[in-house]
């Protein structure tokens, strides 16, 4: 089973901005688990598919109305019952300047919702990959 990297596009609306003008948080927050849970139901039927945790977000830069946001996905780790996934957001007008990356553990489930071996097996081929995968390791171990 071949797993790609997805790419998901929000634009930044009035109604998603906190007091301040700038993207609020949560809305962002919202939108980093649905990117990542696209990636994860790309891959495998998203009926099975549930999220266990989000690792640390930090966000490091305001995005502010009108903004192109991209969420850039890929699956990272494969357990026998979950699964990792890394994304990293920027305004498509910046790519070069991330507002903020992480990563979501995914549990994959039967029709009773008990954790169930999904069979997916992620082959690392690009140094970024590894290192991205070691991350998530050590997340899983805290």
């Amino acid at each position: 089973m071949e797993v790609k990297p997805t790419a998901t596009y929000k634009m930044v609306k009035s109604e998603d901005l906190n007091h301040h003008g700038t993207l609020f948080a949560g809305r962002c927050s919202e939108w980093f688990v649905e990117a990542s849970f696209i990636c994860a139901a790309v891959t495998l039927d998203p009926h099975h598919i549930v999220c266990l945790k989000v690792h640390g977000l930090e966000f490091l830069h305001p995005s502010r109305l009108g903004a192109i946001l991209a969420f850039k996905s890929q699956i990272v780790h494969a357990g026998t019952k979950s699964l990792t996934v890394y994304t990293s957001v920027y305004e498509r007008q910046s790519p070069e300047m991330a507002l903020l990356d992480g990563f979501v553990t995914f549990c994959y489930v039967d029709a009773e919702g008990k954790a169930t071996a999904h069979g997916l097996v992620i082959e690392l081929k690009t140094e970024q990959e590894k290192a991205l995968n070691q991350q998530a390791v050590a997340l899983l171990k805290r």
